[in-house]
């Protein structure tokens, strides 16, 4: 028997999707990204394609062209609806189409139509995006591109448009008929230290002596098992920025695209507040889909959701006495550890941590909107503003319903929220984080989710920085409108970026200008200035352009179905404008240039998705939506054919209910991924011993973590200087100092406590009892850390 020709799926059909090749483009902190996605049909039938994709949320899509056998195609932005009535039409004439959108349910997930895709032709279908680089803790710039599509977790009655559900055959990995390229070119004024990725690299190679320039690309073979992830390293990252673009030549002046535009970045050294707040309602707002027995990653087995579990117990320990906290867990359904936030106190603490020991991935889907409403409906702690935390692997489709209820209740609150394992939705994460005033973070690869958490946890006890300004010196007759709202909250470590349009006269070449960023904190005036060239750089991209448009597309675009009336047309006005793709409006290319026009019905062919290569995952039988998802139509008649086109392109539809039951048999009914309670790593065994202000008491269990004997430890005691439990306390300090020096972030917070309890406790023997301990541990720690 003849095998059909060409790339197989498991179903030993012909493959149309042949591979992806990725060009980015880093300049500072922006990146550029041309993504190329290669076709052919090799089949005696014409096929109509569909590829789903998942992309961060802050990126500005700008282009979309095609390569139609070495005959280019350039798209056109128009409004979504009539994009895909041209569509249809086209199609239905036998010409060739190519239809680009946002997914109506998520603004991270990209949908691409191929239509009419000959027998023997090749095309090539190029989109060009931009986006800002986040900023990592230790400076890093981060740059990701998603290659992990999660399954999203559809509601019950949600509307049938969403291309989130299609299903795709699934491969092992090294049976995927598709490769992944990316080559990355990296420029910046301060220099370039280092890359570093979680999937293996080329060696980086400088492109000039100065290290301004340098040029990396994928390592062969790489799979589609995580996302992409890249870490710059500059040298001077916290230097302020400002780059002026020229506009467009041939749009009006005045216009967004036809004036200079400027980006302005700044990382503001901002001081630590030298005691903490003590006051704030902390709420804890948990996954507990099925999905949360997933592994935290390839190289990683413990699943999320026990390191969700020690991140709680890490959260409870570090709180402020004083404070109110609750838990919430979520899934088909919720439920919360207290019916109204408690008191933070050792009974309340127990308590809670009793509750977190039994938590389990064993709420089904992935429904939040219902838990924050009900969040949101409880009364107010006067003098304890409202913090929340929300940890999810964002699989859900109502991501636009979700942060419309959060924008809605941003002025009583901030809202910090974490994105777990590759595959989160950027869209939700990042959205209610925009959104509230507060701040997102993923946790992917390697990440620990407590080193992050609790830094957060950090930032949201600091003060608040208030009154936050820019102010321009500009020559006369030039004058700047901001385009990117003004953020009314900063956090220590935090970057900022704005936008704003140039107007009026250009001053002569070699002008400057200066911009001014200032803020108060803890009633103290604090300033940041950087000084500028005038003269506007040419982009053919006009990225900077383009990333405003983007700042304010954010600001009003909540989704095909939640965005207002009101601002239905401004957001189709300034996307058609700009050139970057908003919820109402789509890429169209269309090829009317074929001598004469497709023949015949199409044939549907399914483009496979990957399996993860791991074990684990292989003996729990759950699986995870790779990069792409593309399937076409099988139009058995033409009768079929018509009928079926009428609620095209969203094609191949599956039922809500169907991928309900597909993502519950994530849970088995066991913790499969749970470490064995004898492994528990001492750092969380010591931590769960400490009491809720901060102090340990004296017993077998501290003694069997400390490694000596509690007869030993009672007889080294200094009675003299202190009682049990402040003998026991600064052991357990001194032994975080000497063990857990790696993971200080995570601890921080809870041995600020512990010190403050120890010297009201202590008083003026401090010091002597810091020596015993150090003493009687032989420990190397320096007594000087203490500040006494």
């Amino acid at each position: 028997m003849m095998h059909p020709c060409g790339l197989l799926t498991s179903q030993h059909e012909p493959v149309p999707l042949k591979s992806i090749s990725v060009s980015l483009s880093i300049y500072e902190f922006v990146a550029g990204v041309s993504a190329t996605l290669n076709y052919e049909n090799e089949e005696k039938v014409p096929l109509e394609a569909f590829f789903l994709f998942p992309m961060d949320e802050d990126s500005a899509v700008y282009s979309f062209e095609a390569l139609v056998d070495g005959k280019k195609i350039v798209a056109e932005l128009q409004d979504k609806m009539q994009a895909q009535t041209n569509y249809e039409n086209a199609i239905s004439q036998g010409h060739q189409a190519f239809l680009l959108e946002e997914n109506d349910s998520s603004r991270d997930v990209f949908s691409c139509n191929v239509g009419n895709l000959q027998p023997g032709s090749k095309v090539a279908l190029t989109l060009k995006y931009v986006q800002e680089l986040s900023l990592e803790a230790d400076g890093a710039l981060r740059f990701m591109l998603p290659a992990i599509l999660n399954p999203r977790y559809v509601l019950s009655g949600s509307p049938k448009d969403s291309c989130l559900d299609v299903k795709a055959p699934i491969v092992p990995l090294e049976k995927l008929p598709y490769t992944l390229s990316m080559v990355t070119t990296i420029n910046s004024q301060h220099g370039i230290e280092r890359v570093q990725s979680n999937c293996p690299l080329s060696p980086l190679e400088y492109l000039g002596e100065d290290k301004t320039s340098a040029q990396v690309s994928l390592a062969a073979g790489h799979k589609f098992d995580r996302d992409v992830e890249l870490l710059i390293y500059y040298s001077e990252v916290h230097t302020p920025s400002v780059t002026v673009e020229m506009g467009m030549p041939k749009m009006n002046p005045g216009c967004l695209m036809g004036n200079p535009s400027a980006m302005v970045s700044f990382y503001p050294n901002i001081p630590e507040a030298q005691s903490p707040n003590t006051c704030g309602e902390f709420v804890f707002l948990m996954d507990r889909s099925g999905s949360m027995q997933m592994p935290m990653s390839k190289q990683d087995t413990q699943s999320r959701i026990q390191a969700a579990k020690e991140t709680l117990i890490l959260l409870l320990k570090s709180l402020p006495i004083g404070c109110y906290f609750n838990i919430y867990g979520f899934g088909s359904s919720y439920d919360a550890f207290f019916q109204a936030s408690m008191k933070y106190t050792q009974q309340t603490m127990e308590e809670a941590l009793e509750k977190v020991k039994l938590m389990q991935a064993d709420l089904g889907g992935t429904e939040i909107l219902a838990p924050l409403q009900n969040i949101y409906k409880g009364p107010s702690i006067p003098g304890h503003p409202l913090q929340l935390f929300v940890f999810t692997d964002g699989e859900v489709t109502d991501t636009f319903s979700v942060i419309k209820e959060v924008e809605i209740n941003s002025h009583k609150h901030r809202c910090f929220s974490f994105g777990i394992g590759e595959g989160a939705s950027t869209s939700l994460i990042k959205g209610i984080a925009r959104v509230s005033g507060g701040a997102a973070e993923f946790i992917t690869g390697n990440d620990r989710m407590q080193s992050k958490v609790l830094r957060t946890l950090k930032q949201s006890l600091q003060s608040v920085v208030e009154n936050v300004s820019l102010s321009w010196d500009l020559p006369p007759g030039l004058s700047a409108k901001m385009l990117s709202p003004e953020q009314t909250v900063i956090f220590q470590g935090q970057r900022l970026i704005f936008y704003a349009q140039l107007t009026g006269m250009m001053p002569p070449a070699g002008t400057t200008g200066e911009v001014c960023l200032k803020y108060t904190l803890q009633g103290k005036s604090f300033e940041d200035k950087v000084t500028f060239s005038l003269q506007p750089k040419p982009d053919a991209n006009f990225t900077i352009h383009r990333l405003a448009a983007k700042s304010l597309l954010q600001t009003k675009d909540m989704g095909f179905r939640e965005t207002p009336a009101s601002d239905k047309k401004d957001v189709l006005n300034l996307s058609l404008e700009s050139g970057v793709i908003s919820s109402f409006t789509a890429f169209l290319a269309i090829n009317k240039e074929l001598n004469e026009p497709v023949q015949g019905p199409l044939t549907r062919r399914d483009i496979p998705r990957p399996i993860l290569a791991s074990p684990v995952l292989r003996a729990s039988g759950t699986a995870r939506i790779g990069l792409c998802m593309a399937q076409a139509c099988d139009y058995g008649s033409k009768s079929k054919h018509m009928f079926l086109r009428k609620s095209s392109p969203k094609m191949a539809k599956t039922s809500s209910s169907s991928n309900r039951t597909n993502l519950e048999t994530y849970h088995t009914g066991s913790n499969l991924f749970e470490k064995p309670q004898a492994e528990e790593n001492h750092l969380v065994q010591l931590i769960s011993l400490q009491n809720a202000n901060g102090s340990w008491d004296l017993n077998e269990d501290l003694a069997k973590i400390l490694d000596r004997s509690l007869k030993d430890i009672m007889a080294a005691h200094p009675a003299e200087l202190v009682d049990s439990s402040g003998w026991a306390t600064m052991l357990a300090v001194i032994w975080l100092q000497t063990n857990g020096k790696d993971m200080k972030c995570e601890w921080e917070l809870l041995e600020q406590k512990a010190v403050t309890w120890m010297r009201a406790h202590a008083g003026s023997t401090m010091h002597s009892l810091v020596k015993a301990a150090i003493t009687f541990l032989n420990s190397s720690v320096d007594p000087a850390i203490f500040a006494f």
